[in-house]
Order: C-alpha cells, then structure tokens, then sequence
C-alpha cells in the first residue's frame, strides 16, 4: 500500500478542510451509502483518506483517486 507524503496529506487538508460538504458519485464498497448521498468532511486522516459523515448516519471515509464524489459548493443541494 503507498502512502502519501506529508506534503500530500497537507494538500489534502486544504483543500478538504472540516466541514467541506461533498456528494458520493460512486464507490466499490458493499458498505458504500447509495450514490448521491451528500455528507460532511470531518478531517483528513494520515493516510490521506476523507473521514465523511454521511446524511445517512455512515461514517465510511473516502479515498482521493479512488471513490468518485464531488465537492458541493452552496446552492448546489439543500
């Protein structure tokens, strides 16, 4: 498995600060919310995962380059 750098996960941090809201397009996992779910980053772990709560109670994290979601910039979704 490959980590990310320190300078990756600091990029990952600013660009996903806490509380950043996205919307899952896809994920290949069977625990996976259903596609169009909306959640709430929380924070970047060290291995450069998205720690997301999910508007379905889940608190599955994302993978960058992996998942497929999309931040939601105000006005996107109520």
């Amino acid at each position: 498995m490959h980590f990310p750098s320190r300078e990756q996960i600091a990029a990952l941090r600013q660009r996903y600060p806490s509380g950043t809201r996205v919307e899952l397009l896809g994920m290949d996992d069977p625990q996976a919310p259903p596609m169009g779910t909306m959640g709430e980053v929380m924070g970047v772990d060290d291995a450069g995962q998205l720690l997301v709560r999910w508007e379905t109670g889940s608190s599955l994290s994302l993978i960058p380059d992996v998942d497929s979601f999309r931040i939601v910039q105000k006005g996107d979704r109520p």
